[in-house]
């Protein structure tokens, strides 16, 4: 069974790693060592239907950006979410998930990954607590058995990676309730572990069946993403014991993964305060080492309802600049509700700068590009180039041109009018390119 890491450790490149080295603008030479130590990976399921555009994640590359879709038990609509998925294609979303927990999920999970030809992660647990209300009546009510079942039914479906809940363990499910965080146990599929193992006195069946996990993550050459299913869920409840013992469970886990060639990332938090999220990726690393670091957020503060994208991209840039490698976007929504395609937007364009952001400081040389060509567009009064650079060129656009008026290249806009100094000072429009990149 091939995979993209034994591949790699064979020196052999595949199709997938010479679309990421084109991507980054990095040699074959640069990339298939450390997709064979780990430190970067290609999510990229085998049994996949369609052409996907892949991407690497990891150490040297750019910051990715993962966009989360999917049903909940109190809104199923899949017209919804293939808008949805459709928005964080257009957009540039690197990756893309389906936590959908309500309705068909094996029909909603299959619809969205023909709509989205990007790579694609799935939360497996989300399929088999819909097993256990739809079947038993009772999610706690699960068998082993649909645990592994849901797991399966996701790979051959041919998501490229998976998030799997096997840090959190059964002797500290016992400890959630004596540590008495102030936010709980916030992730789904954590608590509905945490719920099942004490009900059964049972372990972790992600964790006692680990190895036939492993065996299937080979044959489909699935990525696992090892959950956090501890994060705090509550600034105040940052890096609390739970959440560190669950991380030292996954740096065995990941090894025992990399042995049989199973390519691994894994999450982090979660609800982090500002002067905590570097030491958050720092701490996070120095256990990890460079396995691929995928957080969500992190949100520096608890009272933005209705911006959490805002208050978590600024946790999400920081991230970035210490090295986290994918960055999972939330939306206005969170907390809230569930979100919108206009908000599935908001929350994919803010981490894109966050993202960018960090790549800025991360690897400084190739991000720099873009600003670069941005500032010579603005000096020169370039208005087409200034909107075709933006983030979001159509929304860059529509503020420019809202007074009715279309101004061409060479004017000013209505901000400062006759006293934009581009106009003022012409003589600056005629500086040499060379000048600026000389002052970076």
């Amino acid at each position: 069974m091939t995979t993209q890491m034994s591949s790699a450790r064979r020196g052999v490149a595949t199709e997938e790693m010479n679309q990421v080295a084109k991507d980054e603008d990095v040699t074959l030479e640069w990339l298939i060592p450390k997709i064979a130590n780990g430190s970067i990976i290609i999510p990229s399921n085998n049994e996949r239907k369609q052409k996907i555009h892949n991407v690497g994640i990891g150490k040297g590359l750019k910051t990715k950006v993962n966009v989360n879709i999917g049903t909940s038990t109190l809104n199923v609509n899949l017209e919804d979410e293939i808008e949805k998925a459709k928005i964080a294609v257009k957009y540039h979303a690197d990756t893309i998930m389906d936590l959908s927990d309500g309705g068909d999920v094996k029909k909603i999970r299959r619809t969205l990954l023909q709509e989205a030809p990007i790579t694609f992660g799935t939360v497996p647990i989300y399929e088999a607590y819909n097993y256990g209300v739809e079947v038993h009546k009772n999610p706690l009510n699960l068998t082993e058995d649909d645990f592994l079942k849901a797991f399966e039914n996701n790979v051959k479906d041919g998501v490229d990676y998976t998030t799997i809940h096997c840090g959190i363990t059964k002797d500290i499910a016992k400890k959630i309730l004596k540590v008495q965080r102030y936010g709980g146990v916030v992730s789904k599929g954590g608590t509905l572990t945490a719920a099942w193992m004490l009900k059964h006195d049972k372990e972790n069946p992600y964790v006692t069946h680990y190895d036939y996990l492993i065996e299937l993550a080979r044959k489909y050459d699935v990525t696992f993403s090892l959950g956090d299913a501890l994060r705090p869920g509550s600034i105040l409840d940052s890096h609390d014991e739970l959440q560190v013992q669950e991380m030292i469970n996954m740096v065995d886990l990941t090894k025992r993964a990399h042995e049989q060639d199973v390519q691994v990332m894994i999450e982090g938090p979660g609800h982090v305060p500002l002067n905590e999220v570097a030491a958050n990726v720092r701490l996070a690393k120095s256990l990890i080492g460079n396995v691929p670091y995928y957080v969500l957020g992190p949100l520096v503060t608890d009272i933005a309802s209705g911006h959490d994208h805002i208050a978590s991209a600024i946790g999400a840039a920081v991230s970035a600049s210490e090295g986290v490698d994918l960055l999972c976007y939330l939306t206005p929504s969170e907390h809230l509700a569930l979100p919108n395609v206009e908000e599935v937007k908001a929350g994919l364009i803010a981490y894109r700068i966050a993202a960018h952001a960090g790549d800025l400081v991360k690897i400084r040389e190739k991000a720099i590009k873009w600003d670069i060509a941005m500032s010579e567009a603005r000096r020169t009064l370039d208005w087409e180039k200034q909107l075709s650079l933006s983030i979001d060129p159509e929304q860059a656009a529509k503020i420019h041109s809202r007074t009715g008026q279309h101004p061409g290249n060479n004017v000013p806009c209505t901000m400062c009018g006759g006293a934009c100094v581009y106009i003022m000072l012409p003589q600056q429009r005629g500086y040499e390119k060379e000048t600026l990149q000389q002052t970076e």
